[in-house]
């Protein structure tokens, strides 16, 4: 079946869009507002944009409202955030937080996260993730400001939190993850079963 882009409604691309591309990494985001409000949300559609320098890219895909997300609106006041990444254990939680709170409640709060002290930036960390990114705002590019269109975001990565227990000889033993991925719809992908392949 081919689907002519041009024929389609939003909702038809973004269903195509979100349901082929998968799984996806997600990137939980944890910001705080100029009032110290501590904010917390998933993106998954995000990557690494570059390793020299170490730079992630997440993409805004702009609400139906038009408005910024509170991720976003945080970043650009602030400059500050924290990429946790979210293993099995906390994929419940996670969940939660995309809810769409009022800008003065915080995800941590209503979900029940565990937050810590991040090492240098101001937002808090997700306790129970397995690797932090401690990132600046590098770029906003918006995309579209249409109703699912998307502002890219790249972030500078300037500290990295790694659990002790999943480093060997410097590198990440990715079965201790137990990373989570997004699918399309309410769905979610396990990595409980990998397969590894030499590159030729």
């Amino acid at each position: 079946m081919i689907f002519d882009v041009s024929a389609l409604e939003n909702q038809s691309k973004y269903r195509l869009l979100n349901g082929g591309i998968t799984p996806r990494p997600i990137a939980w985001i944890s910001t705080r507002s100029k009032k110290g409000v501590d904010n917390l949300a998933p993106y998954s559609f995000f990557t690494v944009a570059s390793c020299n320098p170490p730079v992630l890219l997440y993409t805004q895909v702009t609400p139906r409202s038009g408005l910024d997300k509170d991720t976003l609106k945080n970043l650009v006041e602030t400059g500050e955030c924290v990429v946790n990444i979210v293993n099995t254990d906390l994929l419940e939680k996670m969940n939660i937080t995309s809810a769409n709170l009022q800008i003065d409640e915080s995800e941590f709060d209503f979900a029940n996260v565990e937050g810590c002290a991040s090492h240098k930036v101001t937002p808090k960390s997700v306790n129970g993730s397995p690797i932090r990114y401690e990132c600046t705002l590098r770029e906003v590019i918006p995309v579209s400001n249409l109703p699912t269109g998307g502002t890219i975001v790249l972030l500078d990565v300037n500290y990295i939190y790694v659990r002790n227990d999943l480093v060997e000889n410097d590198n990440i033993n990715q079965q201790l993850i137990d990373s989570v991925g997004k699918m399309g719809g309410d769905h979610f992908s396990l990595t409980s079963k990998t397969v590894e392949l030499n590159r030729p």
